[in-house]
């Protein structure tokens, strides 16, 4: 089975909802993912915005290999990582202007991170680089009602 990741909130390359955006109530989209590789040790998640240089939106590491969504309430051990806001957890889509694309990538990691205090994408990528077993990607997209 591949590893694949979805949402419920919209489907690859699909507009994200303004619920789960700054113009809306701008909550986190619930996750779900199928086909964890074996020898999984643990997962991790960055959200980025690549029309935007990049800009992180979300970082989620050490979310337990058992668990199979992120909902509202992140999982027992799960850390939630500093975005580019500066803050911790989800900050959602909130272009200045233009349609803007958002990638979701979940890593099946074979070992844990062990990352000190508030984790960054950048940790959590350089970790990830020799400890990935398999990513899943989801991608949609927003562009803001003015």
């Amino acid at each position: 089975m591949p590893f694949e990741l979805t949402s419920e909130a919209f489907t690859d390359g699909e507009a994200i909802p303004a619920e789960f955006t700054c113009d809306g109530l701008d909550r986190q989209p619930v996750l779900s993912w199928t086909g964890t590789p074996n020898g999984t040790a643990e997962l991790a998640l960055v959200m980025h915005d690549p029309d935007a240089g990049g800009f992180v939106h979300w970082v989620v590491a050490a979310i337990p290999a058992d668990v199979d969504e992120l909902g509202g309430e992140l999982p027992q051990g799960a850390v939630a990582g500093r975005n580019d806001f500066g803050e911790g957890g989800y900050l959602g889509p909130c272009p200045p202007s233009g349609n803007h694309g958002y990638v979701f990538t979940l890593y099946a990691l074979s070992a844990a991170l062990e990352l000190d205090g508030v984790p960054t994408a950048r940790a959590v990528r350089q970790g990830a680089s020799d400890r990935t077993l398999a990513t899943a990607v989801l991608n949609g997209t927003y562009r803001r009602a003015r």
